[in-house]
């Protein structure tokens, strides 16, 4: 039977095959670009394992904008190769690879002067537009743009101030829960026979008598054991990290990368009624405010972090930038009663020079792939958009031309779970919800999380009508959803439901904490807990969530992180018992 489950199980059964087998492929880190990277991997036919010292999508890929874009304001910059490839990829993502995750989402771009500034823009916009259409084939993806007088600008966003805009252009993007999307390509992997465990952690990179990678030394963080993966070829996929985990292999190849602090506020639907997303440039980088089906994302900014690299946050000054952002061009400002939940990530950026020329390939302006050693490549840069590319690229890479050629990756049109079968199930949604009295909201929010998998869902349900039943205090979920973030998704501890699967931690005034006796209570059931583990998890998030509302009060970067830190991680020394 084809595995496509993560669970304590599953993972039990991976870490067992990771220390009897050598595989093709160790991937280091479990974000978008690494899942990605095991995908394309076990899709060719290579043995493959993925490990990560967190939870899946535990760093920037569970703290983005959560956008699928082609990145409009390269064009400024006439970086067409870039734009295009990225419009490609989108358009990919909302056809066959995951229709169900990636959503196509208007925004409106506001125009301040009436001819020279609507002609450039609409010259802008076009090329986005028809670079979109080239990268499918013909085919539009999303709809092309429509020029709106201020009329009609405003009647598409009414909150807008009236001095703010004298007309708009509407174009197109997409949205996507990002951790979702990871977790997906991660249990995606492992159908076509990949092994992955979270929370394994790399200590050193073992080479064989030549030098060359040849494994891993790594720790269970889950149960403290320590054992060697052995692989032929390694891929780091770290991100921010990616030094830290190159270092351990020594040589000179390998990437040097930054980690630049992006912020985002989240507010109500309701608060807003816009029809429309709204982009806006700003002296530094460009804010989004994007609509989601139950909030708003509001971001981002872009500021160099230099404290710890897992658990960045926001500090007062940094909320204080997206508001006022934000009121430049809204008519009723947003204060901080609006924001029901903030979250920070680190971007990695890549610098210009790798650490050794001659062991690299430049494949984008935005990623690169480098040698470390023989036997183990880095890749890093990019954006969520193109992981699919960047994965590519890697294996690519790791494998040499000659053998790459003769597997070429399969992924440009491989659906992801839940793809297959996706608009059968949209056409039964009004019968699967009378049938078990969901409205079309609800079923909108499972089929945006499930697609084609919510059979599996309600069938959870049959068994247990309990779980239809929604959160005593956050109906827009039910009590299968945190069922299912067990017992399917790889969820381990309470914080990963509440912080990737049901995503209360950056959706909720409280981060979640009204909930935590009830999801706490259905995680025990689905994992097994006993009630001294169940109270564990229990105050552990509940000190997360005090850190973290203590961290967005201080207004330096150095305080915020101190304040962040005073929450001790749940893992460390074997916590399954």
């Amino acid at each position: 039977m084809t595995k496509t489950s993560l669970t304590p199980d599953q993972r039990a059964a991976s870490v067992e095959a990771m220390q009897s087998q050598t595989f093709d492929v160790l991937v280091i880190g479990g974000g978008v670009t690494g899942a990605g990277i095991a995908l394309d991997a076990a899709s060719r036919g290579l043995s493959t394992a993925v490990v990560d010292y967190q939870d899946w999508a535990a760093g920037t890929s569970s703290r983005s904008s959560r956008l699928v874009h082609g990145g409009l304001r390269y064009l400024y910059n006439l970086d067409f190769k870039l734009v295009a490839e990225a419009l490609k990829e989108r358009g990919r993502l909302l056809t066959t690879i995951a229709p169900h995750l990636v959503e196509a989402q208007p925004f409106l771009w506001p125009l301040k002067t009436p001819v020279v500034e609507r002609a450039y823009s609409a010259v802008g916009v076009g090329m986005y537009d028809a670079l979109a259409v080239i990268g499918a084939g013909g085919r539009k993806t999303v709809p092309t743009q429509k020029h709106l007088s201020k009329k009609a600008a405003i009647r598409h966003f009414p909150e807008v101030k009236a001095d703010a805009l004298c007309g708009a252009i509407e174009f197109y993007d997409a949205r996507v829960d990002d951790a979702r999307l990871v977790i997906t390509l991660i249990r995606t992997a492992l159908k076509y026979g990949a092994e992955a465990a979270s929370r394994i952690k790399v200590t050193g990179i073992v080479k064989d008598e030549k030098g060359a990678a040849a494994g891993a030394e790594v720790t269970d963080l889950e149960t403290g054991a320590s054992f060697t993966i052995r692989a032929k070829k390694i891929i780091n996929a770290t991100g921010v990290w990616t030094e830290e985990t190159q270092d351990m292999a020594g040589g000179t190849g390998g990437l040097k990368v930054l980690a630049s602090k992006g912020i985002h506020i989240v507010i109500p639907r309701d608060r807003l009624k816009a029809k429309a997303g709204m982009f806006l440039r700003t002296e530094k980088s460009v804010l989004f405010i994007i609509p989601w089906q139950h909030y708003w994302v509001i971001g981002t900014t872009d500021t160099a972090w230099h404290e710890q690299l897992e658990n960045p946050v926001p500090t007062s000054a940094d909320i204080d930038y997206v508001l006022a952002h934000a009121n430049e061009v809204l008519d009723k400002p947003l204060t901080r009663d609006d924001i029901i939940g903030t979250y920070a990530g680190l971007r990695p950026l890549l610098q210009p020079k790798v650490l050794d020329e001659s062991k690299s390939t430049k494949v984008s302006r935005e990623h690169t792939v480098s040698e470390v050693i023989p036997g183990m490549v880095a890749i890093a840069g990019g954006k969520l958009t193109t992981y699919r590319v960047m994965a590519e690229d890697a294996v690519d890479f790791a494998l040499g031309k000659e053998a790459a050629e003769a597997t070429p990756s399969p992924t440009a049109s491989l659906p992801l779970l839940g793809a297959d079968g996706y608009e059968a199930v949209v056409n039964q949604s009004a019968r699967l919800g009378k049938q078990y009295g969901f409205d079309a909201d609800r079923m909108k929010h499972l089929l945006s999380r499930y697609g084609s998998e919510i059979g599996d869902l309600l069938a959870s349900i049959d068994e247990d009508p309990t779980l239809a039943q929604p959160l005593q205090h956050a109906p827009q979920f039910i009590r299968a959803e945190v069922s299912r973030a067990c017992t399917v998704e790889g969820a381990l501890h309470l914080e990963d439901i509440f912080v990737s699967r049901v995503r209360l931690n950056s959706e909720s005034r409280d981060r979640g904490g009204a909930c935590v006796d009830e999801v706490a209570e259905i995680a025990a059931k689905a994992l097994g807990w006993e009630e001294a583990r169940t109270e564990a998890e229990k105050t552990n998030y509940r000190a997360r969530i005090a850190a973290e509302l203590a961290a967005e009060e201080q207004a330096t970067d150095a305080a915020a992180s101190a304040e962040r830190e005073k929450a001790v991680d749940i893992v460390g020394a074997g916590v399954t018992a």
